[in-house]
Order: structure tokens, then sequence, then C-alpha cells
């Protein structure tokens, strides 16, 4: 299965579940890139079930700076999707990670530190532009 820009849904801002923490100077740069291209240029992978966030959580953070409503994702069943897996990132301090345990987190309001979760995903995720004036409104 691949995915492309047909697979990418606006979600609320207020559904999708970080499990991580984010590095400040990154989502900074990544804030600064978003206002220059003037919108999103790749969704977030985000579990269909929990709304868990599992690739963009620095992607939620630019959102949540610009005050967005609505952010653009591509949802899987992260529970059932083998295309999807998880392993700790080394030097993170645990020796394993489940996908049990990311949504655990995402549920639980604490956060793991940045890069603890290393998700490999079997497809890319589709190039897209997605206008912050569209992700400003509610539908």
């Amino acid at each position: 299965m691949s995915w492309d820009a047909d697979d990418v849904t606006l979600v609320s801002l207020d559904w999708l579940k970080p499990h991580e923490e984010i590095k400040i100077k990154n989502r900074d740069k990544l804030l600064d890139m978003t206002k220059k291209w003037g919108g999103f240029t790749k969704p977030l992978l985000v579990d269909s079930q929990s709304g868990a966030i599992l690739d963009g959580h620095h992607r939620h953070s630019v959102a949540v700076s610009l005050g967005l409503k609505r952010v653009p994702v591509i949802l899987i069943d992260y529970m059932e999707n083998d295309d999807v897996s998880v392993d700790p990132w080394p030097g993170c301090g645990l020796e394993t990670i489940s996908k049990q345990d990311v949504i655990d987190m995402s549920l639980s309001g604490d956060l793991y530190p940045p890069k603890t979760s290393r998700h490999t995903i079997s497809n890319h995720l589709p190039p897209i532009h997605i206008l912050l004036e569209e992700l400003s409104r509610i539908e």
C-alpha cells in the first residue's frame, strides 16, 4: 500500500494526542519554514482509533503555535497496520517500545522525551501543500 495526497484528511487539532516531547529548536526552524511556504507540505501520521501522533510531533507543535484549527493527517489503524513499526531510538534509555506503549503514553497525558520512539514507515508520506488559511478555518 502506498499513500498519496488523496489519503490526506484534515482533522481537528484538538483531537490529536502526542506521545513524545519535541526539540524546541527544531520546531522553531520548521515554524519559520511553514510560514515561508504558507502551509503544510507533509501530513502527520496518526492512529485512527486514538488520535495518537505517530509521526509529526514537530508539525503538531507548529500547528499549535500558529493557532490552527485543523491539520493534514494520514489516518491508519496503527495496531493492525504492519506497514508501520516502532523501535526505541538508540541511547534513549529504553531497550524496547511497543505500539501499545505509544498508544498508552499518548492517552496518559505524559510524554516520552524527544527521540524515544522511532517509527519505520514502509511508505513515504506524500508531499502536499495545504494553505495555512484553510487550516485556520473550522469546518
